[in-house]
């Protein structure tokens, strides 16, 4: 009997250990494909904002201008998303099940 408890103290730690691993090892794949991620949205967002401009990226001055066309960009995106979560929350999001004749 005191062996068959060893054995599944053993066996519970070994599963503990195992689940602390993977666990290490899911949390640094999600990172790296956060970081995927961000570069391709950088690299799309960058190209269509730039698209149609006359910047030239070759002088410093280029990449000054299209970077603060990017931010300014990215800024527009964050005051937009304000202006819609503000009219959802705004909205009367109350729930009327009558029906009125009038």
């Amino acid at each position: 009997m005191v062996i068959g408890t060893t054995l599944f103290i053993v066996a519970i730690l070994i599963i503990v250990i195992w689940v602390f691993v993977e666990l290490k090892r899911f949390r640094h794949k999600m990172f790296a494909i956060f970081l995927i991620l961000l570069i391709i949205f950088t690299y799309v967002s960058f190209t269509a904002i730039l698209k149609g401009k006359d910047i030239n990226l070759k002088t410093a001055s280029g990449w000054g201008e299209a970077t603060k066309l990017w931010f300014s960009w990215l800024g527009s995106i964050f005051k937009n998303l304000k202006t819609i979560t503000v009219n959802a929350i705004n909205m009367d999001w109350k729930s009327v099940n009558s029906t009125e004749i009038g």
